[in-house]
């Protein structure tokens, strides 16, 4: 990173910190409408990516960029994170309800939820799912596989940033932003 310039007051990972935080909070407050919530995390790791060409990483460039991409397959992405998550949800209340096997059941769906949360999370890293998220979510499943670490960091990124939130809920607004940030470091790392 380029040293500090005269007059400038932070250097140049305070601005990227700076630059991460605006775009999580732009990218929770476009995860509202809940099915444009893909949409929203693979455009904020698009704009985040783009930093490393010296693009700017700016909450002005996410709202373009996101306004130019929301189509029906985006949409349609959400509809399936939607229907994934109730799911699980619809499968862990069912375990806890006192049926047998439960506990064995709560915790293979578990692991089939925990599964899918990191191939879905990979593949809005990649930069395909800006134009096509099957072949988006192929390659995320097979790099998913093959990079057991980096899996494994997706996922202690997801707990950091739940716990983050359940800590202090204002800050649910924000963690988008390291989220996506986390996720596309780990894409650019297996890719490097």
């Amino acid at each position: 990173m380029p040293a500090r310039e005269a007059g400038e007051v932070f250097g140049p990972r305070m601005t990227l910190f700076a630059d991460v935080l605006s775009v999580g909070l732009a990218t929770a407050v476009a995860c509202l409408p809940v099915l444009t919530a893909p949409a929203a995390l693979s455009t904020a790791c698009a704009v985040l990516r783009g930093a490393r060409e010296d693009q700017p990483a700016t909450a002005g460039r996410y709202f373009a960029l996101l306004r130019r991409r929301l189509r029906t397959g985006d949409l349609a992405a959400g509809a399936l994170a939607l229907v994934g998550v109730l799911l699980v949800a619809a499968d862990l209340a069912l375990a806890g309800a006192g049926l047998p096997g439960g506990a064995a059941f709560a915790a293979t769906a578990a692991v089939i939820g925990a599964g899918a949360l990191v191939v879905g999370l990979r593949a809005c890293a990649r930069p395909a799912s800006l134009t096509d998220w099957p072949a988006a979510l192929r390659e995320a499943a097979r790099d998913a596989v093959r990079d057991a670490g980096g899996s494994g960091l997706v996922l202690l990124a997801v707990a950091t940033a739940a716990l983050c939130a359940w800590m202090l809920v204002p800050l649910a607004f924000l963690v988008p932003g390291p989220l996506a940030m986390a996720v596309t470091a780990v894409d650019v790392r297996r890719g490097g």
